[in-house]
């Protein structure tokens, strides 16, 4: 048994807060893989802009304004999502190293949960399809001088990567929503089905209690 089970044995596996305690982990998982994305991502996107050399004066101005536009996003985006970690992880982790489902509620994460999911979704969303399109442009920017054919393969190329990367995403997004649903509809069929049974109990409770009334007065 781990910690957890060990100093919280007592609680229900489907209570609100042993919920709020997956809550809680899933959180964490989301900040950590957040952070890490981020800072790796945006660290190529700074060694990229700045060990690039631009010496040839037959690459389109279009593309370096694209260039700039594109990083100047990447950085911007991975950085925004490294400091919303940053910031909430530390006191989540504070909690949950603890192993102590009764503290669940100290933790920030239902409050800042909005500010996680942004985390989440532009690191992991919006700063990779940033990412595949600073390789088409740095694709063209470095092979265009050279051959022409060879910077259109390159963009041609990506176009498939980025047309699945965001189907699968897509999917994804549909696959955790019907599975939300999913544990949402079974978690209000097991209160209906308790509530029936503390109904049938306390209706089984009284006519217990008429019936020893009764005979009583007969006796």
């Amino acid at each position: 048994m781990s910690k957890c089970d060990v100093a919280e044995a007592a609680v229900p596996l489907n209570s609100p807060t042993f919920l709020s305690w997956r809550k809680l982990q899933l959180s964490k998982a989301k900040l950590k893989a957040s952070s890490k994305t981020s800072a790796l991502l945006s660290g190529f996107a700074m060694v990229a802009m700045v060990e690039m050399k631009i010496d040839e004066p037959e690459v389109p101005g279009e593309m370096l304004i694209a260039f700039a536009i594109c990083t100047t996003l990447l950085v911007a985006v991975h950085m925004l999502a490294l400091m919303i970690s940053t910031c909430i992880l530390p006191n989540i982790d504070a909690i949950s190293n603890l192993h102590l489902v009764s503290l669940v509620h100290e933790a920030p994460h239902e409050r800042l949960h909005w500010y996680i999911e942004t985390a989440w979704a532009f690191s992991t969303l919006l700063g990779l399809v940033l990412f595949l399109v600073e390789i088409a442009i740095l694709c063209w920017i470095k092979f265009y001088a050279v051959s022409e054919y060879a910077a259109w393969s390159a963009i041609i190329m990506l176009i498939p990567v980025l047309v699945i990367f965001l189907a699968f995403a897509i999917h994804f997004y549909q696959s955790m929503v019907a599975h939300k649903y999913e544990v949402t509809v079974s978690g209000i069929r097991q209160l209906e089905l308790l509530k029936e049974q503390i109904e049938a109990g306390g209706l089984e409770r009284t006519n217990g209690l008429l019936l020893s009334t009764s005979t009583t007065q007969i006796v």
